[in-house]
């Protein structure tokens, strides 16, 4: 049968459908956003800093949904009370002299007035010029392209030693804020990255743009994809541990300096 046939009669694909369930807490209630997702294949509950939310395969009832909320409601409120903790460090204030993180170090950051909103970096530390009527839209703007010229330097600066061993580069290379992941390799071909990696140490930016490279070589997470990490990059399972401790909170910072 050809292909344009079989797409004509196949059944429409279910669409994921999103409601809200009210859970209480301790001594308060929260909203889980529940999830109906064709592709998923298990219950999952998982919390980043849109907050909680539950997935559910379609053969799953509502009924066991709640039943999982309710039997990991110890975990979540731990999560939860995790990524309050991290957003409850002080952010950047206007005119106020302060910290900027970059490459797992804080530099001292200073105010000035200038014609155009921009952000660069001296022997000083970093320094955020603005003028007098501008926003909190061009601070945002600034910090952004801010960090995303430094990411792209850094990926700049790694990527020609790794091409060689590749079959190809990659079609592009997007920086962009992501919620739970730290970098993607689409099928053709193009990567992202996450913003906030260009916040914490540079080994761990550089081991997550190889992990991305080697999916070029293997589509997968098998054992011959990570014999090619091991490869390139033989100490990733050290910056993978230093993603679990401090991936949250490089997250929260990001969002703090862009919100």
């Amino acid at each position: 049968m050809p292909d344009f046939l079989r797409r004509l009669i196949a059944p429409p694909t279910a669409a994921v459908e999103r409601d809200l369930v009210r859970l209480r807490l301790d001594e308060r209630e929260i909203d889980v956003l529940r999830v109906r997702d064709p592709r998923a294949r298990r219950i999952k509950l998982s919390v980043d800093e849109r907050g909680a939310r539950l997935t559910l395969p379609l053969r799953a009832s509502l009924v066991s949904g709640e039943r999982f909320l309710l039997e990991h409601r110890h975990w979540l409120g731990e999560q939860l009370a995790r990524y309050q903790d991290e957003d409850d460090e002080p952010g950047l204030q206007r005119g106020v002299p302060g910290w900027l993180p970059l490459r797992g170090e804080r530099l001292p950051l200073r105010w000035s007035e200038g014609r155009y909103a921009r952000l660069q970096v001296d022997a000083d530390g970093a320094e955020l010029q603005l003028p007098a009527r501008a926003g909190d839209a061009a601070i945002a703007r600034a910090l952004r392209e801010f960090y995303e010229a430094q990411a792209r330097a850094d990926v700049g600066r790694w990527l020609p030693k790794y091409l060689p061993s590749l079959p190809r580069a990659p079609a592009r290379v997007r920086l962009k804020v992501m919620s739970s992941q730290w970098g993607s390799l689409a099928p053709d071909g193009s990567m992202a990255l996450d913003l906030a990696l260009v916040l914490g140490r540079p080994s761990a930016f550089e081991y997550v743009l190889v992990h991305e490279l080697c999916h070029l070589l293997q589509a997968n997470h098998s054992p011959a994809f990570w014999r090619e990490v091991e490869a390139r990059f033989p100490a990733w399972r050290a910056e993978r541990d230093y993603f679990h401790a401090q991936g949250r909170r490089l997250k929260a910072q990001l969002r703090r300096l862009l919100s």
